[in-house]
């Protein structure tokens, strides 16, 4: 009986883990946008969630950006959006970014997410499923 139990048990665990892996982020990314302002950084953000390109973007403070630009160093006040997305949705979203953004040449970087909540992980691919 108890060999049972504990076959019974394996089981349940693996099933587990095997939710966990499933919800592991290999398709999930965090991306970060500069934005010369709030109100260009509230636009791009409403589209993206409006459209399901993100699940959810971060408006930060200002701060301050130190950068090159045509040879020159530059400073300016900026806003940084982090969105989270899936990998799927993220030719898109930089698409989207790309026509609404104010900058020539706007800061759009990914970067892989290794590991999160899984719960969470699900609910950012739920939410930008194409």
């Amino acid at each position: 009986m108890l060999r049972g139990v504990d076959l019974l048990l394996k089981s349940f665990a693996s099933a587990k883990a095997m939710r966990y892996l499933c919800a592991m982020p290999e398709n999930t990314l965090l991306i970060f946008c500069t934005c010369p302002d709030l109100e260009s950084a509230e636009r791009i953000s409403g589209e993206l969630i409006d459209t399901g390109l993100a699940a959810c973007i971060h408006i930060s403070a200002e701060v301050t950006s130190v950068y090159k630009w045509q040879d020159k160093r530059e400073s300016a006040q900026e806003r940084v959006l982090q969105i989270k997305t899936s990998e799927s949705a993220y030719d898109e979203l930089q698409q989207r970014i790309l026509s609404l953004h104010p900058y020539e040449l706007p800061e759009i970087i990914a970067v892989p997410v290794v590991r999160g909540l899984p719960g969470y992980i699900q609910w950012i691919n739920q939410c930008t499923k194409q």
